[in-house]
């Protein structure tokens, strides 16, 4: 139990996730095919709109934005200003979704390129799209084909990439920025529109 605002708030299990966001970097820079975890992230909010129409993952578990919270606020990282206009904006929501889908789907062809053999392994990561890091310790060979790790290392890199931006934006205005132009949440608030305006008339 703890205190807020005067109101006794009971802690949930998911309070904690924020642990989980250390938790899986941490094993993905010693292992890259832990990477493959950070599927959670992006398969159960799906469901949760999808299934449930709502956005109840973004709001309680997503471990990152209570990570950001966690530095921002608690550890008072943030310098609190107000949020740019610009970046909650429709236009910028959306077009950030769009570009982060390219970039998406420009890993799955690489992927794909190791596991047909027209490409060979790259044991790399790639911060903000465009810094190629080796990182040739997280992956000695396993029992797995070499495309399983290729995929790690890419969804790695968007993991973190976001993960780097999502700390910029927490820097330089309120600890959840990030929350206002995330690709996940502008999917799930898409998706949950939609099931809403089904329910309303009727199709």
């Amino acid at each position: 139990m703890k205190k807020t605002a005067g109101k006794m708030k009971k802690t949930r299990w998911y309070d904690y996730l924020w642990i989980w966001t250390i938790v899986y970097f941490t094993l993905g820079f010693f292992n890259i095919l832990f990477a493959w975890l950070g599927l959670f992230d992006f398969l159960v909010p799906l469901g949760f709109a999808i299934f449930g129409g709502n956005k109840w993952f973004c709001n309680h578990m997503c471990g990152r934005s209570q990570l950001l919270w966690k530095l921002g606020r608690d550890r008072k990282c943030s310098r609190g200003k107000t949020t740019p206009e610009w970046l909650h904006s429709v236009w910028f929501r959306y077009g950030f979704l769009v570009f982060f889908l390219t970039m998406f789907m420009t890993m799955l062809v690489t992927t794909y390129q190791v596991f047909a053999g027209a490409a060979s392994l790259k044991k790399a990561v790639k911060i903000l799209w465009t810094f190629q890091v080796p990182w040739k310790w997280a992956y000695q060979g396993s029992i797995f084909p070499d495309w399983v790790a290729q995929f790690g290392y890419g969804f790695y890199s968007l993991m973190l990439t976001s993960t780097i931006i999502g700390l910029i934006c927490m820097v330089l205005y309120k600890e959840r920025t990030w929350c206002t132009f995330c690709p996940m949440g502008t999917m799930t608030q898409g998706i949950c529109k939609l099931k809403q305006e089904k329910r309303v008339y009727g199709k």
